[in-house]
């Protein structure tokens, strides 16, 4: 998942195609494969991140992450953007009649790799997740811890609910919120709508638009999916 564009404060997109995650895993000795971009469009700037993000599942209900993004901004040159490392682990499982819910921690560092970074950020997130016949509600977040001068620690998180429409077929919409990553910033706030959608064989397809609630902010995604 791509890290946030610089138009807005940071801001992991995390569980593809929406920045609120579910405490899912990548199947056992599995592959899930995202081209992808994302990113805002606010105040006459495009801000977007497009690469590949890599998930493999070595373990039963453990998936390792890696994201590659190239960070393209109005104005400015092509960058390489911030290389995600990730590990989710879901240690709580739903059983019916008991515990309702899947529970995952799935902690993110963010190394500075890009042209503008300075210092190493990592979110602590915890995501739980209960399914219902076609629908699903997931939820969480965490802890973002973002060093450097002007910047700040913030909590995030989000609420999402999708349906599955027919087979191959899903809906969702999503609320999400951030406090401010900086001294010069404001908090976000923001609503989303996503899709997925099988096309054929091992490809899916992954799209999502949001606006901000508390500022004139456009937040898109779309990303072609591989399962090996």
């Amino acid at each position: 998942m791509a890290v946030a564009c610089a138009a807005i404060p940071t801001m992991a997109l995390a569980g593809p195609p929406y920045i609120t995650d579910d405490p899912e895993t990548t199947d056992l000795h599995h592959w899930e494969i995202y081209n992808f971009v994302g990113g805002t469009v606010e105040g006459g700037i495009t801000a977007a991140d497009l690469g590949v993000d890599l998930n493999y599942g070595p373990l039963p209900d453990t998936q390792l992450t890696a994201t590659l993004p190239l960070h393209i901004e109005t104005g400015q040159p092509l960058d390489s953007g911030d290389v995600e490392l990730a590990a989710k682990y879901r240690f709580l499982h739903a059983h019916p009649g008991g515990f309702p819910l899947d529970v995952a921690l799935f902690p993110r560092v963010f190394l500075p790799t890009g042209r503008g970074s300075r210092h190493t950020q990592l979110l602590i997130p915890l995501w739980a997740q209960h399914n219902a016949g076609p629908w699903s509600v997931f939820f969480g977040g965490g802890y973002f811890i973002n060093p450097g001068a002007g910047n700040r620690n913030n909590w995030q998180g989000g609420f999402a609910v999708t349906r599955d429409i027919r087979p191959g077929f899903n809906l969702g919409l999503e609320v999400y919120a951030q406090g401010r990553a900086s001294d010069d910033e404001r908090p976000v706030r923001g609503l989303n709508l996503g899709t997925q959608i099988h096309i054929k064989g091992p490809f899916s397809w992954l799209a999502s638009v949001g606006q901000g609630l508390n500022r004139r902010q456009t937040v898109f995604y779309s990303a072609l999916k591989l399962d090996l």
